[in-house]
């Protein structure tokens, strides 16, 4: 037997059998699945990965441990596994991969791998004390949780299920439809088991029954959903993206596990270390027409909040109206008509003031009508289907694995950090190219993999190049928060969310799926049908910047229409955002009413570090109390942000109640524990 942190290894008769000594049960018939074409997958339950036709082949053959990583080595006839299992000191997380290679004479087709199939967590017939919970995404929509009973989903009763409760991605949006990520709960015990895949492109999850018992499927792309395929010569290998799992005795704790271990993955940035303040010109402001004479009007303002940071967004870089622009952008060279003296003028008076410049850029396409790029770059430049440019929403995409793109844009970064003074840039990304490019590829979902491990591979190098540019992953909003894609950048934007109110529904959850430092979020005080101070009640900036403090800070909007009494709640929030920096760094999510829904009335999330709890309390909509449950034992708890509030705050036995005189309002708490 061999005892490995939390995982107990038992060889006997040539079958392994892995199991989490302190949570569920244990498992059975291994833990990798693989199908190839042409061999016999033992169940009729067709769209079910399990039971796949090397999975009962498997035999044990070898293990090695060295330092905190695990590796399993299994064959069947036709492959040999290795599965490698990653732990961590300050985490019960356990970081999974397989790599699969061809042990025969000839060559053969995967049309299905797992990273990792956890199988046997729950009986079939405890169907009603077996929960999941998934997070949805769309536009504005980001990271909403739905918990769903087993019984509910039809995976219970006294035969082996026709049903399976499937997450997937298809394309290039990594999280357009839900997040990579689960939690499993068995109410009965209180038990809580938390999964992600960490994939860019296509990946699957599945939840089903085997032999009586649950698996948990996780894995990338596959043949039926995602038309991904991949031939293996002899001694040929394939390498399955990394998935994790934690576990945790109830949400707090199970997610608490997760943010510890994605923060040994997370990407770094030694300019982004301290979680800097940013400004970005884009929401309720510029959109997408900036100029020079615009930011010279704004910028002196926003360098009186004090933020460091100062990003001009789409339309620097183009001569069309900012509603005509996106078929146009690609070459990345300055506008003349928006900045006649050189985007260099403008980024240097930034600096003159006190910040640093940013700038945006979305360099995965090219405007269709683009001329410049379509007459320097070849066909095979492109992502391709049946011979043909693929083209969405007006832009082509442009493939990472070409020698001739990956030169150009990074001339590109280079012209943008040396000649424009950039020290902030923006990688947008507000197109899905759907299953994927058969170029150079056998299969359009091969292609989609190769290709978009090819783009984060370039960022990396970028980020490497320039250390002291900050690189902020974007994507339409919150369409691609997997944690591949947060490996690379050191933050990502939650959301494009344009009304205030609605944010907190978003803010108020998205700790479960990226780490406070890296999670942005906008805080944009006056609208755009605001036409004056007047317009904005001090309510409002005090939620905007609520909305932020949890995550990271892109503060927005006309701030030259604000007086100076409501500029200094904007200075109070920005200097109040900077004291919890540090604490961000180590802090785990702390969710008292369980996650939001959009239509509630109160919502409330927070951090969680060492004996203190700093909560972030929403009233929405309809009465004027708040009750929020705190199970901890409290020693004191105020109001720190706003300082100045007509919020009254009152301790209860088991919580707190916020009487609130005005809605929707909201405010900031700092809590200590007894």
């Amino acid at each position: 037997m061999l005892q490995f942190k939390n995982l107990t290894f038992t060889t006997q008769d040539d079958v392994i059998k892995l199991h989490k000594a302190d949570c569920f049960s244990e498992l059975d018939n291994g833990f990798v699945q693989v199908q190839i074409a042409g061999e016999n997958k033992n169940t009729h339950l067709g769209a079910k990965m399990a039971r796949s036709s090397e999975a009962d082949r498997l035999v044990y053959k070898s293990h090695r441990v060295c330092g905190n990583t695990l590796t399993v080595v299994q064959e069947s006839p036709n492959v040999r596994c290795e599965t490698v299992f990653d732990t961590y000191d300050d985490t019960n997380a356990i970081r999974v991969h397989t790599e699969v290679t061809n042990i025969t004479d000839t060559s053969l087709v995967l049309e299905e791998v797992s990273a990792l199939c956890f199988n046997g967590f729950g009986d079939r017939e405890a169907a009603e004390n077996m929960r999941l919970t998934s997070f949805m995404q769309s536009h504005h929509m980001e990271c909403q949780a739905k918990t769903r009973d087993f019984k509910d989903l039809c995976l219970g009763g006294r035969n082996e299920s026709q049903q399976r409760v499937c997450g997937c991605n298809i394309g290039s949006w990594s999280t357009k439809e839900m997040l990579p990520m689960g939690i499993l709960e068995d109410k009965e015990n209180g038990n809580f088991l938390m999964f992600q895949i960490e994939s860019n492109s296509s990946w699957y999850y599945e939840i089903s029954d085997m032999m009586g018992k649950y698996y948990l499927y996780l894995g990338g792309p596959n043949y039926p959903f995602g038309g991904w395929f991949k031939t293996l010569q002899p001694g040929e290998s394939y390498k399955t993206p990394f998935v994790a799992i934690a576990f945790g005795q109830n949400t707090n704790d199970v997610i608490g596990n997760m943010t510890l271990y994605r923060r040994h993955i997370a990407g770094v940035s030694p300019a982004d270390a301290h979680l800097p303040t940013i400004f970005n010109e884009y929401m309720h402001l510029s959109w997408d027409s900036p100029t020079a004479e615009n930011t010279a009007k704004y910028a002196p303002i926003v360098a009186k909040t004090g933020v460091e940071y100062y990003v001009i967004d789409c339309g620097w870089h183009n001569e069309e109206d900012g509603d005509k622009v996106y078929p146009f952008v690609g070459h990345w060279k300055e506008s003349k008509a928006r900045f006649p003296e050189g985007v260099r003028k403008t980024t240097d008076y930034i600096r003159s003031l006190g910040m640093k410049p940013g700038l945006w850029i979305e360099p995965e396409i090219i405007g269709i009508q683009c001329r410049q790029m379509l007459d320097y770059y070849d066909d095979d430049c492109f992502f391709q289907r049946h011979g043909k440019r693929l083209a969405v929403m007006n832009r082509h995409f442009i493939d990472y694995r070409n020698p001739k793109v990956r030169a150009y844009m990074t001339e590109t970064i280079r012209r943008m950090v040396e000649d424009y003074g950039t020290e902030y840039i923006k990688c947008d990304y507000n197109q899905d190219c759907g299953v994927g490019t058969d170029l150079n590829a056998e299969n359009p979902g091969a292609g989609l993999e190769d290709a978009a491990n090819a783009f984060l591979d370039w960022i990396r190098e970028m980020i490497a190049k320039y250390p002291n540019v900050v690189f902020e992953g974007c994507s339409s909003g919150g369409m691609r928060m997997d944690y591949k894609t947060l490996s690379a950048y050191s933050l990502v934007s939650t959301s494009d969310q344009t009304d205030y109110l609605l944010y907190p529904y978003i803010a108020g959850n998205v700790l479960a799926a990226v780490l406070p430092e890296q999670a942005a979020v906008w805080s944009y005080p006056v609208a755009s049908d605001c036409t004056k101070g007047e317009d904005v009640s001090d309510d409002r900036i005090v939620i905007n910047m609520v909305n932020s403090f949890l995550g990271r800070m892109h503060l927005a909007s006309h701030l030259d229409y604000l007086n100076e009494h409501q500029m200094d709640l904007i200075r109070e929030g920005v200097e109040y955002y900077n004291t919890l920096s540090e604490m961000k760094k180590t802090a785990t999510p702390y969710f008292p009413m369980g996650f939001a829904q959009f239509g509630d009335q109160t919502v409330c999330a927070g951090l969680k570090n060492s004996n203190n709890i700093y909560l972030a309390v929403w009233n929405l909509s309809g009465g004027k109390e708040m009750v929020v449950p705190i199970a901890e034992k409290i020693n004191h708890a105020k109001i720190a942000y706003p300082t100045k509030t007509s919020v009254q705050l009152d301790l209860y036995e088991g919580g707190i109640r916020l009487t609130c005189p005005v809605t929707p309002c909201g405010v900031f708490l700092e809590i200590s524990l007894s």
